[in-house]
């Protein structure tokens, strides 16, 4: 996929790539992952809420399934009170967008990994 930029092309995989923590996020993903640095408290918000969710649930399978919809939900809500989530709705809509992603590398990066269940070896 390519997008114009300026006078030529821009390779969606260019400097500007959102990679973050060797995920690839999509714009809506990096909207709010880029907010989220930008604002100690809703970062220290979403920190807490991950590792709540994290802590009360079997696995990180379901972690994620939980917080997708949540992330989802917070990012409409951000897009009617935040001029740069209100211009990215206005110019590119509220399509819903999976979250998947963004949910996975906040689990990586705030939340323990949880330790490896031991199987029983031969003997």
């Amino acid at each position: 996929m390519q997008r114009r930029c300026g006078s030529g092309f821009c390779s969606c995989f260019s400097g500007g790539a959102p990679h973050v923590g060797g995920m690839s996020l999509n714009r809506s993903e990096q909207r709010i992952f880029d907010y989220l640095q930008s604002h100690a408290d809703e970062r220290l918000f979403w920190q807490e809420k991950v590792r709540g969710v994290a802590k009360n649930v079997e696995n990180d399978h379901v972690a994620v399934a939980r917080l997708e919809p949540e992330l989802w939900r917070y990012h409409v809500e951000r897009s009617a009170v935040v001029p740069l989530f209100r211009e990215a709705a206005r110019s590119e809509g509220l399509g819903r967008t999976s979250m998947k992603n963004l949910a996975e590398l906040m689990l990586r990066l705030w939340v323990e990994p949880r330790p490896k269940k031991k199987t029983a070896g031969p003997g």
